[in-house]
């Protein structure tokens, strides 16, 4: 398919002029297309070459423009500054790449050029332990970038790696059987903080229930069937919680993609064994340590991840050791993405480097630690609830659905409560989830519920509006496709049709830099180029072609902001 977005295709033919003009060496340099407030498209290629040439800049620049070939695209070329090419295309092109968009089932948005087959690790909460905000972050990115990247044609696998294992699960089973087993329905709906502070409290004050509960450590890691059956329990219960929380965020995650701890439990031993029957671990002061060359403790001392403790137990370096071997080796990988927290940069890097180092991870397979920044309350510190604990996810989730009910219900008194339930809920989740995503990943933000629901500014509310806008013309229209050409006359025409076609260079951009708050400010200024084209050019009491273009437009836009905000995992209703 002929490129829509001007600057890729605009690219060969610079390389063609580049090599013409001053020798096939120089026919790989990146032209540096950007969009630009004195022309469509701005090439600031001559200044760079200028002082690899030594030449002028200016003199670089018209020499290039002589050897350009763009008559079909490009209408007006214009030197300025030291050597600055702006360019201004031609309206027809513009038209028919935005034609072309509108009747392509993928609005123009090519296939990535090199698939992937991407494992993806996001969201990971504990087992008998409440998501809370901090699960927030690792789950909505996580889930746009796989959406992102599988839009763009890479085979997805999500991972939701559960804290499902460990010493905690000696006292969670012992408190389970106090209770008996019909309190694992209260773990099922949401009552994991109080379950878990409870098991705590008793651990932590009763001998004789700690004693129980080493004891069913011992016959948890020892396979006692039992053991095993009712550790299931909490397991199932805490899994059927996660599930309605993430289903009531609206993000893809299933049962299916659940590879937690315990799934890596039986491979730590064999792991380890290996590592030093190899000589690639050493034991230091009773552990087994890897020593990843280039990491080093505050007094210059090699820095250990820990394979094995010295009690002969298995820490998180073992687990991650592990999921790095078995997502290559078995799911064969070629892309590994960890959505975490940023604290936890050292720790990755050092597994990826040790894993590399043990000869587990090859050279073209890449990994990446997607990290995030923490969320704040609006004081400014950690994001807390009025108790001072970290907030439950749900209950924020349904406080957004809440505020957005009442911003509904004040704006759109008359909608029937159908409606208005749905709406509510479109725009309580989507506000979460843009708040989230909007911002730049490795910064922290601020939650503030008051600001994420409105309709104003840059929210998901405003995006939410924007595309139910087009789509009530539509309906006014009588036409959900309308026929006829895309023909950009006017300034707010020209304006949009610029901002669609750089759809999917913004989602390229996305699936490269694993950054959804590109794709974000995308959104918000298509969204605003519409409202500005809708302000200065009337659709329906516009007549002819004239007509049949804008309704064109109208209908090119709404699918693009739905597409886009389905990319973020975001709700698009078609009318509010």
């Amino acid at each position: 398919m002929t490129p829509i977005d001007p600057a890729t295709a605009l690219l060969p033919r610079f390389r063609d002029a580049l090599g013409r003009a001053f020798g096939e060496e120089h026919a790989g340099a990146d032209p540096m297309v950007r969009r630009s407030d004195r022309a469509d498209l701005q090439v600031n290629v001559a200044l760079g070459l200028g002082k690899k040439l030594g030449q002028p800049p200016r003199q670089v620049a018209e020499a290039l423009v002589k050897a350009l070939q763009v008559d079909d695209l490009v209408e007006r070329i214009e030197i300025a500054g030291p050597g600055f090419l702006n360019m201004t295309l031609r309206a027809d092109w513009l038209g028919a790449a935005a034609d072309r968009a509108l009747e392509d089932d993928r609005l123009g948005v090519p296939f990535a050029e090199k698939l992937d087959r991407v494992v993806i690790d996001y969201s990971s909460p504990n087992v008998a332990k409440e998501m809370h905000v901090g699960h927030l972050r690792s789950t909505v990115i996580g889930d746009a970038l796989a959406r992102t990247l599988g839009f763009l044609g890479h085979t997805i696998l999500r991972q939701n790696h559960l804290g499902d294992w460990g010493t905690p699960f000696g006292m969670l089973i012992e408190h389970l059987l106090d209770l008996g087993e019909s309190a694992s329905a209260e773990v099922s709906v949401g009552e994991l903080a109080a379950f878990y502070k409870a098991a705590r409290s008793k651990f932590d004050s009763d001998p004789g229930f700690a004693e129980r509960s080493r004891k069913r450590v011992v016959s948890l890691q020892g396979g006692d069937a039992e053991t095993l059956r009712l550790w299931r329990i909490l397991v199932d219960a805490s899994q059927k919680y996660f599930e309605k929380v993430y289903a009531l965020l609206g993000t893809q995650l299933v049962r299916e993609d659940v590879c937690g701890e315990s799934f890596y439990n039986p491979r730590l031993q064999p792991l380890a064994e290996e590592l030093e029957r190899e000589g690639k671990a050493q034991i230091d002061q009773g552990a087994l340590c890897l020593f990843v060359p280039g990491f080093k403790n505050k007094d210059g001392s090699p820095l250990p991840l820990i394979v094995r403790k010295a009690d002969g137990g298995f820490g998180y370096a073992a687990t991650d050791l592990a999921g790095v071997r078995y997502r290559v080796g078995e799911l064969h990988a070629t892309r590994i993405l960890v959505v975490v927290g940023a604290p936890q940069a050292q720790h990755l890097a050092m597994i990826f480097a040790g894993s590399r180092a043990c000869g587990w991870l090859p050279e073209n397979v890449r990994c990446e630690h997607v990290a995030f920044g923490s969320v704040l309350g609006t004081d400014k510190r950690m994001f807390r609830s009025r108790s001072g604990e970290s907030a439950r996810l749900i209950d924020l989730i349904e406080e957004a659905i809440d505020r957005a009910r009442a911003e509904v219900e004040k704006r759109w008194p008359d909608i029937d409560p159908e409606t208005k339930a749905s709406m509510a809920k479109a725009v309580g989740v989507g506000a979460i989830k843009y708040a989230d995503l909007s911002s730049d990943r490795v910064k922290d933000y601020v939650f503030d519920l008051d600001r994420m629901v409105q309709f104003e500014g840059n929210t998901g509310g405003y995006l939410q509006y924007a595309h139910a806008r087009p789509r009530s013309i539509l309906r006014k229209a009588g036409e959900d496709r309308p026929a006829g050409k895309i023909s950009p006359t006017e300034k707010a025409e020209r304006a949009l049709v610029l901002e669609l076609l750089s759809f999917g260079a913004t989602v390229q951009a996305v699936g490269e830099t694993l950054e959804p708050h590109r794709l974000c400010g995308y959104l918000y200024n298509l969204a605003a180029r519409y409202n500005e084209f809708y302000d200065q050019c009337p659709v329906l009491k516009a007549e002819g072609e004239v007509r049949a273009s804008r309704l064109r437009l109208c209908a090119l836009t709404a699918r693009t902001l739905e597409q886009g905000l389905s990319l973020l995992g975001i709700a698009a209703p078609d009318r509010m």
